[in-house]
């Protein structure tokens, strides 16, 4: 159970990596990519950015060293959050085909927050 976790973890740590490199890093890019970009201010999009960088880190560092690893499942939790805040806005904009993503990084969030617990 321990290497499928990890394997999760990994791979929800990229996802949002990548998500959050896009929002901070690369935000003219992203206009082209995402829509929503576009019609979001350019500080909330940047917040939601650091939010996925750090949040990544937290899934995969404190477990990873042993330092305070119940932030492993805190960040967990607060990812799937931010996931399902993007879940509901794509549905509000009636965005259907954007929340395939928004429901597997809820999903996966959810699988490292529980069996890290």
């Amino acid at each position: 159970m321990n290497v499928t976790l990890w394997i999760v973890q990994i791979i929800l740590a990229a996802g949002f990596i990548y998500s959050g490199w896009m929002k901070t890093v690369r935000i003219e890019s992203s206009k082209t990519t995402w829509a929503w970009v576009n019609d979001v201010p350019k500080t909330l999009v940047v917040l939601i950015g650091i939010a996925e960088l750090l949040g990544a880190l937290g899934l995969v560092l404190p477990w990873a060293m042993d330092i305070t690893p119940v932030l492993t499942p805190i960040a967990a939790i607060a990812l799937a959050v931010v996931a399902l805040l993007g879940m509901l806005f794509h549905i509000q904009r009636k965005e259907y085909r954007e929340i395939g993503v928004n429901i597997l990084f809820v999903v996966l969030s959810l699988i490292v927050a529980i069996g890290r617990l």
